[in-house]
């Protein structure tokens, strides 16, 4: 054991010997059942997967069921300053414990000099956040929608609201996923449907009116220089 990081240990918490103070960090890390801990008068929990790094002089106190097992670091490093207050990743505090629960019952096992540099290292880890679910985006949906619509000048809101985005998510996510700009999407459903319509015989004013330009002439435009791209 390297005596300068502390001394790990195993312990089953039952009746609570009253309110007390260390001068040293007490780090517990929950592997089974509850712990209730009050700390400065501040109350926390410690299940498995969490824990709690209590600071030399800090008083505390704890009740359990008898069932609350917790890995327990009583060190005096300074690093541990740094942790308290501080809550560590359940995922990953949780294999290292049991790890370590398994190594102490092994003579000659290293866990008392390594284990304390692992829990010093586990609580210093960036905390991940969970990757938000994206709504997803029925775009045949919303293609059908806005054929029926193209006679009427829809913006950017108008599709938004259709998938239940805000305009900036709906054209980020639009251009992600379709490679164009939101306009530039609903130009393209436009001029689709009109060489549909003009393929059928029908006359450009009327196509134009269908398809949302103002005149015959500006369909026709459109339609020349979207061939040319």
């Amino acid at each position: 054991m390297h005596a300068a990081h502390g001394s790990l240990s195993l312990r089953q918490y039952g009746p609570s010997p009253g309110s007390h103070a260390h001068d040293h960090f007490q780090v517990l890390l929950g592997l089974e059942g509850t712990l209730e801990l009050e700390v400065q008068g501040r109350g926390q929990r410690v299940t498995a997967g969490s824990g709690c790094v209590i600071a030399p002089g800090e008083r505390h106190d704890f009740e359990a069921d008898g069932k609350a097992h917790c890995l327990v670091l009583d060190t005096a490093e300074a690093g541990w300053a740094q942790a308290v207050g501080a809550p560590v990743q359940p995922a990953t505090a949780l294999a290292l414990a049991r790890y370590l629960q398994l190594a102490l019952a092994r003579q000659d096992s290293l866990a008392q000099h390594y284990g304390p540099l692992l829990l010093l290292d586990c609580w210093r880890a960036p905390q991940t956040r969970p990757a938000r679910s994206q709504r997803r985006i029925d775009w045949n949906s919303l293609t059908t929608w806005c054929q029926q619509q193209l006679h009427t000048p829809l913006t950017v809101a108008d599709l938004a609201q259709q998938v239940f985005l805000s305009p900036t998510q709906f054209a980020v996510r639009c251009q992600h996923e379709t490679g164009m700009r939101p306009m530039q999407w609903l130009r393209d459903l436009r001029l689709q449907r009109a060489r549909q319509l003009r393929a059928q015989g029908l006359a450009m004013a009327d196509i134009a009116g269908r398809c949302g330009y103002q005149s015959a002439s500006a369909l026709t435009a459109a339609l020349r220089q979207h061939t040319r791209h």
